[in-house]
């Protein structure tokens, strides 16, 4: 089959040809039509970031595409979507049955192919682990971002009392007040924590989703509601710095991080049928929309990855496989 390779850490990507993957039982086999980049994805490449034990080292984390061998009550021709723990920049792909999703009829492959990474992430961090609810208040850091996209959505399909988001242009603060966001802030020209403390009259918020890390560590705790939860996806700005553990005990805090690629397997099913149950129907109804900000096909992959470098884009950026 063809798949995007690269011979060495930092080493330009390649169309080239790799064996088919290999099945174990409860795997469907996928014909991918599309599937999505993740900063992940640029990490691995640069020898930062080893797939888990058995996991394809091909490139891809979510794919969109055509089952072609069935398990466990899927059937030939069913068109899924899914994470995967590696595997997606290629023709086929090993998805295990518990993990995919139906594809609504409204989402094309290459729409589908940007929601499972990016909306099971916040789903997971926003409800499952940060309990967010309707009267909560929710800041979300690097809101044009695939996750930040999706995430600005779920917290307005339940209701959440203002939807904080930072970006660091107008143009992207505008989408992301098209999408739900309440209070948008530019974290290159003022301080997100004086935003909060203004709007909510220093309560603070109840849930902070941060892909930064360190640098926004203190800002964040100060942030936070008494109770408030500190959802960790990323350390884009840094993994280290000082922690101050008393800010954490005087308000009752809660810091949990999460990766989605290394939970368990039994674990990622439970979050793929709780989302199933509240997603797919708002996809549907068109209450959700994945965010697309470019389509590259599957060949120009070294392109797709030197223009997320650039942090240009808004929303997902997919490529096409066929």
């Amino acid at each position: 089959m063809k798949a995007i390779l690269y011979d060495q850490p930092k080493a330009p990507l390649y169309l080239g040809d790799a064996p088919e993957p290999q099945l174990n039982s409860g795997d469907l086999l996928v014909r991918v039509h599309a599937t999505a980049l993740n900063r992940a994805d640029l990490l691995q490449r640069r020898g930062g970031y080893e797939p888990p034990s058995g996991a394809s080292p091909i490139l891809g984390l979510e794919l969109a595409g055509e089952v072609v061998q069935a398990a466990d009550g899927w059937r030939a021709g069913d068109r899924v979507m899914a994470v995967v723990t590696g595997g997606g920049y290629a023709e086929y792909a090993a998805v295990p049955a518990s993990v995919a999703m139906p594809i609504p009829d409204t989402l094309t492959y290459e729409a589908a192919a940007a929601v499972p990474e990016a909306f099971l992430t916040a789903y997971l961090n926003l409800f499952t682990l940060g309990k967010l609810q309707g009267h909560d208040s929710v800041l979300i850091h690097a809101g044009g971002s695939g996750i930040g996209t999706a995430a600005i959505q779920l917290a307005r399909a339940v209701g959440a009392r203002h939807i904080f988001t930072t970006a660091g242009s107008p143009e992207k603060l505008a989408r992301c007040q098209q999408l739900g966001a309440s209070v948008v802030i530019n974290y290159k020209a003022e301080s997100f924590l004086e935003r909060v403390r203004e709007v909510t009259e220093n309560e603070g918020v109840n849930v902070i989703l941060d892909f930064i890390g360190a640098p926004y560590w203190n800002d964040n705790l100060a942030a936070l509601a008494y109770g408030g939860r500190l959802m960790l996806i990323g350390f884009l700005g840094g993994a280290s710095g000082d922690i101050n553990l008393g800010a954490l005990m005087s308000k009752n805090l809660t810091v949990t991080s999460t990766t989605l690629r290394r939970t368990p397997i039994w674990k990622k099913a439970e979050l793929v049928e709780a989302f199933t149950s509240f997603g797919l129907p708002r996809f549907e109804s068109g209450e959700l929309q994945p965010v697309i900000d470019r389509v590259f096909p599957l060949a120009q992959a070294e392109e797709a990855h030197a223009y997320m470098q650039t942090n240009a884009n808004f929303g997902k950026i997919v490529l096409r496989v066929i």
